[in-house]
């Protein structure tokens, strides 16, 4: 009894330094997509990691590189359609979401010489963390918050408005690529924490959550990744708890917070970059 327990322990404590470690880089990136309003491009990268176990599974190498390489591709794929304005955004976006998400489940059916658990790729399966896994999520994790911090103004100038952006002699156009990229790799490292469908969730609930609280942007990033962090470790101990599947029970608890905040307590103005466009 005592060493099922302490095997149980075992798998919590990396649940929680896993699910901690990915809430700290989704809240600063999280914001962004809240500020520029990329929920549904986050979706579409989210669906196309399931193509992207697929094809790593097909070629043998490590899922989380599979699915950043075909993130990246979908990336590239939406840059050069919209350059050509052959569809709206909004019509591209769906194409390439339920295309990507349906071809990964086709690819995934016809591999009868692998068992696939098609239900912890889509809604995450925590409890089942390495710690070659913690290891590419806190890499992963330290890579992206160090590009953040290094393109804080330059991501907040084309946020606010391009234009703005280039007369202080930035580029819109790039910092939209390494933007991109960065959310390939958080996308990568956070599947196997809250799944491929719910991935966008995280990234939303507690930058929402923390736009209702904080004045400055740099306050929501702050907030947003604590918000996740409390998220995560509320989620994991009522997945415990209640016996239901991790993930799930992740983006409830963060559901649970943002339901909070809308209560009537105060009110404050919301965080958001224009605020600091004339500095």
């Amino acid at each position: 009894m005592r060493g099922a327990r302490r095997v149980l322990d075992d798998f919590f404590t990396r649940a929680i330094i896993a699910g901690v470690g990915l809430a700290l880089t989704t809240g600063p990136l999280g914001c962004f997509i809240v500020w520029r309003r990329m929920a549904y491009f986050g979706d579409t990268m989210a669906h196309s990691a399931l193509l992207g176990v697929a094809l790593a599974l097909i070629f043998d190498i490590n899922m989380m590189i599979g699915v950043f390489a075909v993130a990246v591709a979908i990336s590239a794929i939406l840059l050069l359609l919209q350059r050509r304005h052959t569809l709206s955004a909004d019509s591209l976006l769906g194409i390439l979401s339920h295309a990507t998400l349906s071809l990964g489940l086709v690819l995934v059916a016809f591999m009868t010489w692998v068992r696939v658990d098609l239900l912890s790729f889509l809604f995450g399966d925590i409890l089942a963390v390495s710690r070659t896994d913690i290891a590419f999520i806190y890499g992963g994790g330290v890579f992206v918050l160090a590009v953040l911090a290094w393109l804080w103004r330059p991501f907040l100038a084309a946020t606010v408005s391009e234009d703005i952006a280039r007369a202080e002699g930035m580029n819109p156009a790039l910092s939209r690529i390494v933007f991109m990229l960065l959310l390939a790799i958080v996308i990568a490292i956070a599947m196997k924490i809250v799944g491929i469908l719910l991935i966008t969730s995280l990234l939303i609930i507690p930058a929402a959550t923390a736009r209702r609280f904080a004045s400055t942007p740099e306050q929501m990033a702050i907030l947003a990744s604590l918000i996740g962090a409390a998220g995560v470790i509320g989620g994991l101990y009522g997945s415990i708890h209640f016996d239901t599947p991790s993930g799930p029970s992740i983006v409830v608890a963060a559901l649970a917070i943002f339901i909070l905040s809308l209560l009537p307590l105060h009110k404050r103005e919301q965080a958001s970059p224009k605020r600091i466009a004339g500095q």
